[in-house]
């Protein structure tokens, strides 16, 4: 892609949190920041990625199925650490380029999600690399100017990645066989949201309630949601997790956690986001 391109495509992205238009619109998207092999200096460039679990994000470095790999792969054979921005979350990631087995099952994934990765694959005589981006340990940046900002992001980063899920589950055409990343993608979100949901029981809940005691009603009430929520979550993990399972059934378990989950999140925005809109910093526990 021209780099004018790659430029519009990436202030769009920071501009609306992770979200853009056009070609890519509705894509899992990440900007990968790569530090030259040659020139030492920093190269950012949006690239498509899937989820692996345990702080994992695949990247696969097509370049449309041309003959050479793209420049960010070779940047990142010279220097493996590279940035990652989510739209949310920025972090500091290590690169492993996937051999062999490991590869072609990676990649077999990527293809069931999305053919076109074997479109791009017959176009070329090289064969595409998988990358892994594994998330190195730190304090968490969270791409917002206020706590209040904080939590409204990361709300709609789970509303987003749900319909998602919801819109490709029911596209996939099939009563049995979940899709493998389909499953990826479920389990995911699970392990977000019960992160998310314990970061505010231990850290943001009760700083509130200690700042604001009448709001003490309001988190008993949240916090009573998240455990009905990690319920719902549950239900959804196993239905997932059995190799049998029907895509109608899990579709199903989505929409079930997508309704109470919307409803949990209209309301602690209602009552929490007017208090911490002035409070800077990331949120506790993200």
């Amino acid at each position: 892609m021209p780099n004018d391109f790659n430029q519009q495509v990436i202030e769009e992205f920071r501009a609306n949190h992770g979200r853009v238009g056009g070609w890519f619109e509705g894509a899992r998207l990440v900007l990968l920041t790569t530090t030259g092999a040659r020139s030492g200096a920093p190269h950012t460039t949006p690239v498509g990625h899937f989820a692996d679990g345990d702080g994992r994000i695949l990247v696969i470095a097509s370049a449309a199925g041309a003959p050479r790999h793209p420049a960010w792969y070779h940047n990142l054979l010279a220097h493996p650490r590279v940035t990652v921005e989510t739209g949310v979350f920025t972090y500091e990631a290590d690169a492993t380029v996937l051999r062999g087995e490991e590869r072609d099952r990676a990649f077999a994934r990527a293809v069931e999600a999305d053919p076109a990765w074997a479109d791009y694959q017959a176009k070329t005589s090289r064969v595409i690399p998988m990358v892994a981006l594994t998330e190195v340990p730190g304090p968490p940046r969270i791409n917002a100017s206020s706590l209040g900002e904080s939590i409204r992001v990361v709300h709609d980063m789970f509303r987003r990645e749900l319909g998602l899920i919801a819109k490709e589950i029911a596209e996939s055409g099939t009563a049995t066989g979940l899709g493998t990343q389909l499953r990826v993608n479920c389990l995911t979100v699970c392990q977000g949201l019960h992160h998310h949901h314990t970061g505010e029981d231990t850290m943001l809940f009760p700083m509130l309630a200690d700042r604001h005691p009448g709001l003490v009603p309001v988190m008993d009430r949240l916090k009573q949601e998240h455990v009905q929520i990690a319920a719902l979550l549950a239900d959804l993990q196993k239905v997932v997790s059995d190799d049998q399972a029907d895509a109608r059934h899990v579709l199903a378990e989505v929409e079930r956690l997508t309704s109470e989950l919307e409803a949990h999140l209209v309301y602690e925005e209602e009552h929490l986001l007017p208090l911490l809109d002035g409070v800077a910093g990331a949120a506790p526990g993200e």
